[in-house]
């Protein structure tokens, strides 16, 4: 096997064209550094110079290899460095998951944060719901997630990122839009009503049957979507009326009006932010520390 020096010597010698030039480039003698290209010409099994009458050129192989030398001193050089990096989290890569609804909100801001304090550390996202979310950092597929809700559990940590509050969604011309005043819960139930699917948006679903039940009212709900920006597109094409996060207003289409709702809880709609408690990526700590102080 070569070493780093056999390398630098090759590097010198195949720069300068002659072996006492090198030598005295590397601050050497010409017999070691001689006995120094032997070596590596031993060790790879290949003959890199031939004798001119000036002093030595390359072979077709020594050219080829001079290439490949250049680049492994380089890594030699650079590798602390990175490895420095991504000990103190400057460098390397994050897995996140993350809900469609805080791509809107939150995600955004880790972006921004990413980008602006740790330019080299690269984040994979991975759009997927609570669950499948909370199954992946379980199984290591992700590093951090971006969830509506955290079981109780010993191998996960996790932090409140975001709040906020639920409004209605309603086709333009749609008679709640033109009350004159906020709508309340029970004006919304006497309309069709487009929520979310129990078993893949149980978080939403759970919500707003919750919001409903507090008001006293039963609405009639004729639609269950998975998805909050396919709801309003299923609201959009009036089919009904609909309770989303508020950051959804941003999702504008062009039959859509968000309003207030007068009786509903502020800030009822939270996102966390969780990740396995023996995570040892420097990287997610250096980010965690930047979004969430």
């Amino acid at each position: 096997m070569f070493t780093l020096d056999q390398l630098r010597g090759f590097v010198a010698v195949a720069e300068e064209g002659h072996v006492g030039r090198a030598a005295l480039r590397l601050r050497m003698t010409q017999p070691p550094l001689s006995r120094q290209i032997q070596r590596l010409e031993r060790s790879i099994g290949l003959v890199l110079f031939e004798r001119t009458s000036t002093g030595v050129a390359l072979t077709p192989a020594g050219r080829v290899f001079l290439d490949e030398a250049r680049r492994l001193l380089t890594l030699a050089a650079t590798a602390p460095l990175t490895a420095r990096r991504v000990a103190d989290g400057t460098a390397g890569s994050i897995r996140i998951g993350f809900t469609a609804v805080s791509a809107l909100t939150v995600l955004g801001r880790w972006i921004a944060a990413a980008a602006e304090h740790l330019p080299g550390v690269d984040l994979v996202l991975t759009e997927m719901v609570t669950r499948a979310q909370l199954d992946a950092l379980l199984a290591d597929e992700i590093e951090v997630g971006l969830v509506r809700e955290v079981p109780r559990s010993d191998l996960l940590a996790s932090r409140l990122v975001h709040t906020e509050s639920l409004v209605l969604a309603a086709p333009s011309d749609h008679p709640l839009t033109r009350l004159g005043r906020p709508p309340e819960l029970a004006d919304i139930a006497e309309h069709d009503v487009v929520t979310y699917s129990p078993s893949e948006a149980w978080y939403f679903y759970e919500l707003v049957v919750a919001a409903f039940q507090r008001a006293g009212v039963a609405p009639r709900y004729v639609q269950h979507i998975s998805q909050v920006h396919t709801l309003l597109s299923v609201v959009n094409a009036n089919l009904g009326v609909a309770l989303v996060p508020r950051s959804a207003s941003a999702l504008r289409l062009e039959n859509l009006a968000f309003l207030d709702v007068r009786d509903m809880p502020e800030r009822t709609v939270k996102l966390h932010c969780v990740w396995r408690t023996t995570q040892q990526n420097p990287a997610l700590a250096a980010l965690l520390a930047k979004v969430t102080a």
